[in-house]
């Protein structure tokens, strides 16, 4: 069984809103392969838990779980790890694996490997996350000139934050990539409001070239 890798354009710009936006949509797994730091003392595996309600048993332990909420390769370094490619392999699941990614496409692992190169060793379908707001249309762009310079598979982007059409219209444009999916901010934040948001492009068509 496939699935999809959660990336985005910058750290905090949705990944773990997205992961599990699209966990509960595909009825997969979740792993989280770098995890630095905690947020209010849980990490992003922690939070999708909760959010999801999904069973335990979905959910697969990351490979790096490092102590401070920085870069990989600094996090590695404080913590003494030595963070390499071969450290990590996909995981055999019956379902969608949902693999969420730390900061950026770019962000480095170590000294010579950046997140995309762990994409790139796994080998699933990349799914960018955005912003929805001012300066999406750069970011966006950058990062999907980055994946595809390495000849990566993009399903799509989800755009996260307030409704904005000429943002969207932009990316899709000068992008010439899908938009898989619009999340709003949620009021509240729960598997409920997550799963009554629907897939802008039907799920069956996501593992299909965007």
């Amino acid at each position: 069984m496939s699935g999809f890798f959660i990336t985005g354009t910058d750290t905090d710009v949705g990944k773990t809103i997205a992961s599990t936006w699209a966990l509960l949509h595909l009825n997969g797994h979740y792993w989280k392969p770098v995890q630095a730091g905690r947020s209010n003392g849980k990490s992003d595996t922690d939070i999708v838990k909760d959010l999801s309600g999904i069973a335990p048993n979905r959910f697969i332990k990351s490979t790096h779980d490092l102590t401070q909420p920085l870069s990989p390769h600094e996090a590695a370094r404080i913590d003494k790890v030595k963070i390499s490619l071969n450290d990590f392999k996909q995981p055999k699941t019956d379902k969608p694996l949902i693999v969420e990614g730390a900061g950026g496409v770019l962000v480095p692992l170590n000294d010579t490997d950046k997140m995309i190169d762990l994409m790139q060793h796994l080998g699933l379908p990349i799914i960018l996350v955005a912003r929805s707001t001012l300066g999406t249309i750069n970011h966006t762009l950058l990062s999907l000139q980055a994946l595809r310079a390495q000849n990566l598979p993009l399903a799509g982007v989800i755009m996260n934050g307030p409704p904005n059409s000429a943002n969207q219209k932009a990316i899709e444009n000068f992008g010439n990539v899908r938009i898989l999916g619009i999340l709003p901010h949620f009021s509240p934040l729960d598997k409920q409001t997550l799963l009554s948001t629907p897939p802008l492009v039907p799920l069956g068509n996501w593992m299909k070239p965007a």
